[in-house]
């Protein structure tokens, strides 16, 4: 026996493809998508609490770079856990704009007055325009988007690798 999705007592049966009794539904998102998601956010995860710890061990100038540059690998790092099929360069511009606009709203003091009364406010909004930052932010884009193209180029060489040892003999 078939059932209807989302067809409960009294209601008529949605449009749709027909899911046997008792089956699981399955999620619209393909299972690699779901594993990437997972990576990106156990990379941001890793991210942070480098964010929280590298830069009270560097010295104070490598510490504002690496700050910075930690600060939009983090944004990077979601971005990609909420859009995994953003492309490099997609998610690196817009983790370095979105960086850029936090330094630069600093600039209107409102981030300062709203890290007095919360810490998070302080930690994500920060409280003073620093121009070096602006260098952390692009440092850190590059690197990601850097890192992310040889990661995917090496995903494709194996997939390459493994389809020429797939191959059914005499092809």
């Amino acid at each position: 026996m078939t059932v209807r999705r989302n067809a409960g007592p009294g209601t008529e049966a949605a449009p749709g493809p027909a899911v046997p009794r008792g089956a699981a539904r399955r999620s619209a998102e393909p299972p690699g998508e779901r594993r990437a998601r997972a990576r990106w956010l156990a990379g941001a995860a890793a991210v942070l609490l480098l964010g929280l710890v590298l830069p009270a061990l560097a010295p104070q100038r490598a510490a504002a770079l690496l700050g910075g540059a930690l600060y939009t690998a983090l944004l990077y790092t979601v971005l990609m856990a909420a859009a995994p099929r953003l492309g490099p360069w997609t998610a690196g511009g817009t983790a370095l704009a979105a960086s850029w606009a936090v330094e630069l709203f600093q600039v209107s003091g409102l981030p300062a007055d709203l890290g007095r009364s919360s810490l998070l406010s302080r930690l994500v909004l920060g409280t003073t325009f620093d121009l070096p930052d602006l260098l952390g932010y692009a440092l850190g884009a590059v690197v990601l988007v850097a890192v992310h193209q040889l990661a995917r180029r090496r995903a494709r060489r194996r997939a390459r690798r493994a389809r020429r040892f797939d191959a059914p003999e005499g092809k």
